[in-house]
């Protein structure tokens, strides 16, 4: 499977676990440490965990596991480093503080992602 598809996937998981704020990058010449990122919110500490439980399970039915992961015990801010892609899901305060997407959109590296957030639960 294409990395673009894998990371069309991963949206999709997070939007499916009610994820909100989902947005996905392409960071290919921005920097070095990967060609994508999907950043989006959770609610709770509780829900951005389980977000980050349902994309690792997700992708362990690929056969990919993430070579590193940050922030799961405390679910604030959880980063998980898939080698081609970044994953960070973040509680809404962390999100609106950082406000990562500041820092790697560059007005034209946004992937349109394959459902509508527009409609809220």
């Amino acid at each position: 499977m294409q990395d673009n598809a894998l990371v069309q996937e991963i949206a999709q998981v997070i939007y499916d676990k009610k994820g909100r704020d989902i947005i996905a990058l392409d960071v290919q010449g921005l920097t070095v440490i990967c060609d994508y990122m999907v950043i989006a919110s959770g609610r709770s500490a509780s829900q951005v965990k389980a977000l980050a439980d349902e994309v690792d399970e997700r992708m362990a039915q690929r056969g990919l596991a993430p070579r590193r992961t940050e922030g799961q015990a405390e679910g604030r801010w959880i980063v998980m480093d898939y080698g081609f892609v970044m994953v960070h899901l973040f509680h809404h305060e962390e999100r609106a503080y950082y406000n990562l997407e500041r820092l790697w959109e560059d007005g034209s590296n946004r992937l349109v992602l394959p459902f509508d957030q527009t409609v809220l639960d």
